[in-house]
């Protein structure tokens, strides 16, 4: 029960990390994962994709506290408990940001961090699927990395109409949003590939564990043993016992925005107080560990189909099981898709540098989790600002490693939030009523055509909005002499020998869409910082900006 290095979680970063620290055969791995094995169709079925974050096998379960700023609500908030992490319950989009995201995380202190440095890692890990070839843009994409990317069908063609729509609207086509250009409307890319999830685990810590030196064990990560300011292991739950797995060079935490800050605490690493509220010895007073939690909310703007040709007429028993059974023998038909295969990131008013909203399109109108269907044909955007000023905190609710952490997004905290969300439906509506939605729509559904002033939709914001699931920004990266960093540039834990994080807590902000794709990407680029490897030299290439965007007419005020 020991290796070079252990890493606490087999998600997305985690699994990228351990199949590259690996990879030379000089360094030896476990993995801890709590959670089970991704076999059987509810996960690796795209279309099934509202089942495996509502199973408490697959799920940590976790809640979020009655959040003021909507009304009081608790929303969901899952995290995967699975090898593969979220990326084997998420909605496999595949975003990874606009390039200058990566610019403010330079600036906010994690040299090393720009898009110019992030973009090698990017192309080192992706095989881009585009139009039946591999690669896309020159030299903007990567063609022989473990992780498959591809485009759907697009074959309904409320697709077509949605990109159409944003054309007309004023809002621009993007041929490739992971490009040189994010700024558009076009066709969403999915980790998806020959019918199937292309999680985490299939890219990189299935191909990993056939090798000698990495090894998986299962179990509870209780904190991490920590002597003379020095990581030197694990202390883990196995069916009730209590066990000790030794670092001989590092322990590596990628447990989730949730999770590692947690374990940080447990561990001794956190705001000094607090921890001595749960009997907690003080190893290193870090302030940081648990705040500036982020993350998107957005609404479902639906319409009225007025033809038939929506997901509506699949919702029933026989349609999935028809759907199903061509999935499992086939792998063909809706069962290889996630359903959202068109997309638009954009400004949301003049002055805005680059985009702030985002649009997910389904050709249905049901919530992202499968429940509450309109029983109607119809269309749908998810739509919300990507760049909240709100800010949470991740705490511990007590010292027993087995209780859910106390978990407070404070959502739409900041009058912008509201202003923002605003011009998100307006837009939306928008869009909506555009020419290329003539022969498709009808009335709108929710929110519905009475809900018209500033103070309605802000209630229907209130009692609608749902977490998009993309939690970061709990170990934040920055300059060791700042206060509130958790982990430095190297995604060393400050103050701490041994130890490191590496997945989305670390994120200083965060990125524009989803965030599948950067998580992979820090554990890609947290690995090379880990084997002291020179980083990849960064990219000349210069990301598309909108030369418009300091005008004050080039876009609507909403």
């Amino acid at each position: 029960m020991h290796a070079d290095f252990v890493i606490i979680g087999a998600g997305s970063a985690g699994s990228a990390m351990a199949a590259r620290l690996s990879e030379d055969g000089k360094h030896s791995v476990i993995i801890i994962e709590h959670g089970g094995s991704d076999f059987g169709p509810f996960i690796q079925m795209p279309a099934a994709l509202s089942y495996p974050m509502n199973m408490g096998t697959y799920d940590w379960g976790y809640r979020t506290e009655p959040e003021p700023g909507l009304g009081n609500r608790t929303l969901v908030a899952p995290r995967g408990k699975v090898i593969g992490g979220s990326s084997s319950i998420n909605g496999m989009v595949f975003v990874r940001g606009h390039a200058e995201d990566f610019n403010h995380w330079a600036e906010q202190g994690a040299s090393g961090w720009s898009f110019a440095d992030v973009l090698p890692y990017y192309k080192r890990m992706e095989t881009s699927h585009q139009n039946g070839t591999l690669g896309g843009e020159e030299g903007w994409r990567g063609t022989d990395g473990p992780l498959h990317v591809q485009r759907g069908q697009a074959v309904n063609p409320l697709f077509d109409a949605f990109i159409e729509a944003g054309s007309q609207a004023g809002y621009g086509v993007t041929q490739d949003y992971n490009g040189s250009r994010q700024e558009g409307f076009g066709l969403m890319e999915q980790t998806i590939h020959k019918g199937q999830r292309w999680s985490a685990a299939e890219a990189y810590l299935k191909p990993a564990l056939k090798r000698k030196n990495v090894s998986l064990v299962r179990g509870l990560a209780r904190r991490v043993v920590i002597e003379n300011h020095r990581a030197t292991g694990v202390e883990i739950e196995v069916r009730g016992q209590i066990q000790v797995i030794q670092a001989q060079r590092e322990v590596i935490i990628a447990a989730s925005a949730f999770n590692s800050p947690k374990l940080l605490m447990l561990s001794g690493i956190g705001p000094g107080d607090h921890l001595r509220q749960h009997g907690i010895d003080v190893v290193e007073d870090r302030p940081g560990v648990g705040a500036n939690l982020q993350d998107h909310l957005e609404v479902y703007i639906q319409q009225e189909c007025i033809q038939p040709i929506t997901l509506y007429s699949k919702l029933n028993l026989v349609s999935k099981a028809l759907i199903g059974a061509q999935w499992l023998f086939l792998r063909r038909g809706l069962g290889t898709s996630n359903q959202f295969e068109a997309c638009g990131f954009i400004r949301s008013a003049a002055g805005v540098a680059y985009p702030d909203i985002q649009f997910h399109f389904l050709p249905g109108a049901i919530r992202y989790d499968g429940r509450a269907a309109a029983p109607m044909h119809g269309f749908q955007a998810h739509v919300g600002p990507m760049r909240s000023a709100s800010r949470g905190a991740v705490t511990l609710r007590s010292a027993d490693a087995k209780a859910a952490p106390v978990i407070r997004f404070n959502y739409m905290s900041h009058d912008e939030d509201w202003r923002d969300f605003r011009r998100a439906v307006r837009i939306t509506r928008e869009v909506f009523a555009q020419a290329a939605f003539d022969p498709y729509r009808g009335k709108e559904i929710q929110p519905g055509s009475t809900v018209e002033s500033d103070e309605d939709i802000d209630s229907f914001i209130r009692d609608h909005a749902e977490s998009a699931f993309h939690p970061c920004g709990t170990c934040r990266m920055g300059r060791a002499d700042d206060p509130m960093a958790v982990v430095d540039p190297q995604t060393r834990v400050i103050g701490v020998d041994g130890l490191r994080v590496a997945d989305s807590s670390i994120f200083p902000r965060v990125t524009n869409g989803n965030l599948n794709g950067p998580s992979i990407m820090t554990g890609e680029k947290a690995a090379d910082h880990i084997l002291g490897r020179t980083p990849l030299a960064p990219s000349n290439l210069e990301p598309w900006m909108n030369p418009d965007w300091r005008e004050t007419d080039r876009l609507k005020q909403g």
